[in-house]
């Protein structure tokens, strides 16, 4: 097989993986130890910037190290394994951020299926302002149930 090929596989199963790193994380790292953290994205403040925006340098030092290292010489696996984690980091941003929280006003609100089943999920998600009780952790894969409820009436 074409190193190409290799190299797309590599991204894109990082990138699909990153989702259940992210439902992980979020679950039991930032709904735990690290509430701290992620307590006023729940509870909102009126600042822009958020303790919860710390979690992007959390998540972009494994991708950064990654590039580094798969750079040198010849570009490596870790090099698309780095390129996988970037990728999942900006589709979260534009969809977390930009989509549903409308910290960036970039976009009207959409009417797509996709969009209205993320946002019932993740308001779903919010609708608990502790650390406990949660649930819709997971980013740009909904549950089947928010689909059937996000038919368009």
């Amino acid at each position: 097989m074409d190193n190409w090929i290799i190299n797309l596989f590599i991204t894109l199963g990082t990138f699909i993986f990153m989702e259940g790193v992210a439902w992980f994380t979020h679950k039991y790292v930032m709904h735990g130890w690290l509430w701290v953290l992620h307590k006023d994205h729940h509870q909102k403040t009126p600042d822009f910037f958020e303790k919860n925006d710390a979690f992007f340098l959390i998540f972009a030092s494994p991708s950064i190290l990654l590039f580094f290292f798969g750079s040198r010489g010849e570009l490596n696996w870790m090099f698309y394994i780095g390129l996988g984690i970037l990728l999942y980091g900006i589709a979260y941003f534009m969809i977390h951020d930009v989509v549903i929280h409308q910290r960036f006003k970039w976009f009207s609100r959409s009417n797509n299926k996709y969009i209205r089943t993320i946002r019932r999920a993740h308001k779903m998600h919010h609708k608990h302002l502790g650390r406990h009780h949660g649930e819709s952790f997971g980013m740009l894969f909904a549950n089947r149930k928010y689909w059937q409820k996000s038919q368009k009436k």
